[in-house]
């Protein structure tokens, strides 16, 4: 054991950087590999040194977000954007950014790349995801990565080790638990559980004292802040909060997972964005695709492990999304009852609950 950081610990420092703005390095077996900077993030001085270094830098996006742009995605699920000898960075937030499609909607035509290895450009798509930011990345190939991060000082990553192990659930660490009394239920106890890849809690509710041997009334409630906390009436998340920690007081027992995924997994800037778009008349899923995410980015195995580790194997889940039932049972979760939730309905959230009925297979 040494104090370097491990794979887990440099990918949450790459993602942090992102974040800022600040470039990474990605690294392949052959010692070649790619300098990678957040589209949203990054800075018109660090763009005009990354278009004075040699090599091809394309912008990258994924298939959804070039469906709009109408640009080829030649490599399937991405497209690489070949940047204009003219392009700023004003050109690369909107190649990025939707807000202003409808307002400025001729960005192109636009050139995309086709051949060549993308296993860099997927990966860097994979990072700003996970660090809630948009998909797009500028992405320069680069002959000596470990010499380019070390020269400029950056987060070098092992590509080939990367790609893997950010499609694996990060271990959840138990942390602590303590009664919480509720509204709802006063024999509450709040869990808290930490990701080691050190992305966002997750928290457990435990009504009561649920048996172990039995299915649990249980629920996994994405966190909405909006809804949940301002009691936005654009969705029906807090209603179904409400409900569903109301129906486990009134039974006496369950469990309440509640998971940091907010706005399906896209995050809280993103999810505005999304709004922002609704505004503009496009519907949810519209919006996601629009933003170059899919329908939805949750990871629903955060509930299976939280439930498998406080020691549950069968649930009575309190859901109205198939996804979330097909996801317990693929983890080893039996789902013995489906409990309907439909609560919240109003004259703003109409659209909303019928676009995911429609398009996303609730069971409205």
């Amino acid at each position: 054991m040494t104090l370097a950081p491990d794979l887990g610990e440099l990918l949450a420092r790459a993602r942090a950087d992102l974040r800022m703005g600040v470039p990474v390095v990605l690294r392949t077996a052959s010692g070649a590999g790619a300098l990678v900077v957040a589209a949203e993030t990054v800075s018109a001085a660090r763009l005009a040194v990354l278009r004075a270094l040699p090599g091809d830098l394309d912008l990258t996006v994924t298939a959804r977000r070039a469906e709009t742009l109408k640009a080829r995605a030649y490599d399937g699920d991405l497209a690489r954007v070949i940047l204009p000898q003219d392009a700023g960075l004003e050109w690369v937030q909107a190649i990025a950014d939707p807000a202003d499609d409808l307002a400025k909607p001729m960005k192109g035509p636009l050139a995309t790349r086709r051949g060549g290895d993308t296993g860099l450009h997927r990966l860097a798509i994979t990072l700003v995801k996970s660090a809630r930011l948009l998909p797009a990345t500028l992405v320069l190939p680069v002959a000596e990565a470990t010499q380019s991060a070390a020269a400029e000082q950056l987060t070098l990553v092992d590509a080939d080790p990367a790609g893997p192990y950010m499609l694996t659930l990060a271990r959840l660490d138990h942390v602590v638990s303590a009664k919480v009394p509720l509204r709802a239920a006063q024999n509450a106890r709040l869990h808290i559980f930490r990701p080691e890849d050190g992305s966002d809690e997750h928290y457990a509710i435990e009504i009561g004292r649920p048996d172990r041997s039995l299915p649990v009334l249980s629920r996994l409630h994405s966190a909405c802040f909006t809804g949940d906390l301002l009691g936005s009436l654009k969705c029906d998340c807090g209603p179904q909060l409400n409900a569903a920690l109301a129906q486990m007081g009134a039974e006496g027992s369950g469990v309440l997972l509640y998971l940091n995924q907010e706005g399906r997994g896209i995050g809280l800037a993103n999810k505005m964005r999304a709004y922002a778009l609704q505004d503009q008349g496009f519907d949810t899923v519209e919006a996601n695709h629009r933003l170059g995410f899919e329908d939805d980015e949750r990871d629903f195995r955060l509930g299976a492990e939280i439930l498998r580790k406080m020691g549950f194997g069968a649930v009575r889940l309190l859901t109205n999304n198939p996804a979330k039932m097909a996801m317990m049972e693929r983890c080893g979760i039996t789902v013995a009852e489906r409990v309907p939730l439909k609560v919240g309905e109003n004259a703003f959230n109409e659209r909303y609950l019928a676009t995911k009925a429609a398009k996303s297979g609730h069971l409205l």
